[in-house]
Formats: structure tokens, sequence, C-alpha cells
């Protein structure tokens, strides 16, 4: 099976902590040169110090926020004028609890822009490269949501459903090129994201966090919490040129727990 990502520059969005800290680190071990996005340069620069480098790499790091759009498309831009990007994780944290009932208007804009708009930008400044070297992985971080819509995350459950949609329909149009197009839904993964929804159900229920991390284990048949690195094995498999012919699909990673196909 090749797995190895020697010679690739995989873009790593939301790479400084979480499921994007341990994708980087795991493509960084295949071979690829890391290029990291997030908004805070000195974790960006601690985060370059922990990647593997023994293929001779070269790691470096954009500064972008995905709450403003025109920045990440000028920074994007910039880069991808200089170099071509082989291998693109679009990740970036999920939008606040709630129900989709009570949710503002903003918050629906605000998340269909950090979610959809800026995976846009990002492929639209990446796609020309991609097809130029003939080789391409774009792989987006999502949700098992998008299969079943998850009590208390109205305004994910319906923006995740809307990227995953368009993540199909760039791999019917970049397929012919050699770019796959593929959807990794994580479970319960113990990151950043996760503990904000564990207190905010806690809060809500009136229970406590060991508590709902209890009633979570209990719904999942692997019968634990997955760690970071657990999805970041199916990013790197997808990123892979073994995974050349997986084209389209959403992969949950979720020790079972969601109940559909």
């Amino acid at each position: 099976m090749n797995l190895d990502l020697t010679g690739k520059k995989a873009m790593v969005c939301g790479s400084t902590q979480g499921i994007g800290k341990a994708s980087a680190i795991e493509l960084a071990m295949l071979g690829a040169s890391i290029t990291l996005v997030a908004r805070n340069e000195e974790k960006l620069k601690a985060t370059i110090k922990e990647l593997s480098a023994k293929a001779g790499q070269h790691h470096d790091y954009l500064v972008a926020d995905f709450n403003s759009p025109d920045v990440l498309k000028a920074v994007v831009e910039k880069f991808v004028s200089k170099n071509i990007v082989h291998i693109l994780i679009n990740n970036t944290g999920g939008p606040p609890g709630g129900s989709a009932l009570s949710a503002s208007l903003e918050e629906f804009n605000k998340a269909f822009s950090s979610h959809l708009l800026c995976g846009q930008i990002l492929v639209q400044a990446i796609a020309p490269g991609m097809k130029e070297a003939k080789f391409g992985r774009i792989i987006n971080i999502i949700s098992t949501s998008v299969k079943m819509p998850i009590r208390g995350l109205g305004v994910s459950n319906t923006i995740r459903g809307a990227v995953a949609n368009w993540s199909k329909t760039l791999s019917l149009e970049l397929g012919p090129f050699g770019i796959t197009v593929n959807n990794v839904l994580p479970g319960a993964s113990m990151t950043g994201r996760l503990e904000a929804i564990i207190n905010d159900r806690a809060e809500k229920q009136k229970k406590t966090a060991d508590q709902v991390i209890q009633d979570m284990i209990a719904e999942i048949p692997a019968g634990r919490i997955s760690s970071s690195e657990e999805v970041a094995a199916a990013v790197a498999f997808l990123a892979s040129p073994a995974a050349g012919y997986i084209n389209g699909i959403n992969v949950p990673v979720d020790g079972g727990r969601t109940g559909s196909l």
C-alpha cells in the first residue's frame, strides 16, 4: 500500500490543536511538507516544531482567521502564486450549540461564511495547482451530523450538511483531474470543541461533565471516546496515493455510534 507523501505539500487548516494538529503531524510523518493555517502565530510556531522533517521537508505556516474571509483569500492566493498545494485539509471549529429555531440569522451567516465560503476560497485558490500536478486531495473535517442531525447543534447540523453537499459536488467536478474530495466525520473525539459541547450540556442538563461524558460513551459501541490521532489516521489515508479511487464519500470515525449507513 502506497502511503508515501514525499514531495507533496499539504495545507492543514485549524492546525494548532485537536484534529487539525494531529492530521498535520500524521501527514508530516508520511513525508509531506506542511503549511499550517491558523490565527495564532505563537501556536503555529510551536506546532511546526512538532512536525517530522525526516524526509527533508520544509514546513511553514500562514496566519489567517476564518472569521475574516477576505484576509484568508489574500493570504492564500499570495501563497499559491508561488507554491502548489497537493493536499488540503479543510478544518475549522464548529458553531456554538443551541437549537436551530432559536438561532439568529447572524449565527447562521457566521457559520456559513467560516465553513462553506472559506472552504470555497481555499479550493478555488488551490485547485489550479492540483490540476497542474494531476494529483489532489481535498479532505473536509465535518461531523457525523451530516448523516444524522445531533440534538442541540442546530446551526452546526445545517451548515455541515451544506458543506457535505458542496464537497460531493466538487468531487464530480474535480475527479477527472486526479483530484479527490472526501469528508471525514468525527464522532466523539476529545478536542476543545467536544469539551465545549460537554460543558454546555452539563449546564443545561444540571449534570457534571463526567456524567455527560458517560452518557456519550453509553451511545458508542466501541465504549470510549476517540483520540484526535485516530481521526487523523483516516485523514492521512485519504490523502495518500493508495486512496486515489476513493472519491465523494463520507467517512465516519465514530466508534460505530451513528445509527445509519
